[in-house]
């Protein structure tokens, strides 16, 4: 009898696909724990390993300690720990720790509370089934709990998206969310420079431009923070979204 060919590739071990969390910190020593904890219990559709890039954007309370203990006290989760020598801004954190990402994958996670690390899967399936290149969590479709707070915040999410949507030619409910997964090569193939929270806007223009790109969203939970909560974000960051969504609308390449 004939033994059938052995394919060369056998009984080679591939090291399994990884999903980079990348997580801006300022700030946040009294939350930061909390985070980790929550995604370190997920498990990952597809067998996915995780990748945690923290990024201190030189806090100015005991958020540096706070990380330190966490990885000194959970060495089975796998950290890399970044800081900034001077404050930057939330986007600049971003892009040093997208920069950094090896993963195949790369999701975006804030180190407070307001989102979900369980949710990663909703955003992962589409990705993973062959469909989706690039998948935005909408805090404003499907049926998981929303937590209710300003009117006037989502009036001026909705009008942000809104116009977003006009100048990328996308049909988004949420362009401002937090969790957003993209492939790797995509979005470190983007050259981003907003150091804020225009960080928003711009991804979304120049990842709308990726040729032949597949963009897909699902609905997730939002737990969100009040101002004495934490929450950081304020009117001024809305009138910087409204100028990036012109420019990098208008004019950005990728």
């Amino acid at each position: 009898m004939i033994s059938p060919p052995t394919s060369p590739l056998s009984g080679i071990q591939f090291p399994p696909r990884t999903l980079s969390i990348v997580i801006p910190a300022y700030n946040e020593a009294p939350t930061i724990h909390l985070i980790l904890d929550q995604l370190k219990k997920v498990e990952l559709a597809g067998g996915l390993a995780k990748e945690v890039i923290i990024v201190n954007d030189c806090s100015r309370d005991n958020t540096e300690e706070a990380i330190e203990r966490y990885i000194a006290a959970n060495p089975d989760l796998p950290i890399r720990y970044l800081k900034h020598a001077i404050n930057q801004g939330k986007g600049a954190a971003l892009h040093t720790g997208i920069r950094e990402a090896t993963g195949d994958y790369v999701i975006i996670q804030d180190a407070d509370l307001e989102y979900d690390p369980q949710e990663y899967n909703l955003l992962l399936n589409p990705v993973l089934r062959g469909f989706a290149d690039v998948v935005y969590g909408s805090r404003f479709m499907g049926g998981n709990p929303h937590r209710i707070l300003f009117f006037w915040h989502s009036i001026g999410n909705y009008w942000l998206t809104m116009l977003s949507n006009a100048f990328s030619n996308l049909n988004l409910t949420d362009m401002e969310t937090c969790y957003k997964l993209f492939r790797r090569d995509i979005i470190q193939g983007l050259r981003l420079e907003e150091n804020r929270f225009g960080f928003e806007p711009e991804v979304t223009a120049k990842v709308a431009r990726v040729p032949n790109v597949r963009i897909y969203e699902v609905g997730i939970s939002y737990y969100g923070r009040t101002y004495a909560e934490g929450k950081k974000i304020g009117w001024r960051d809305g009138f910087r979204a409204i100028y990036c969504i012109f420019k990098y609308g208008l004019f950005a390449k990728l």
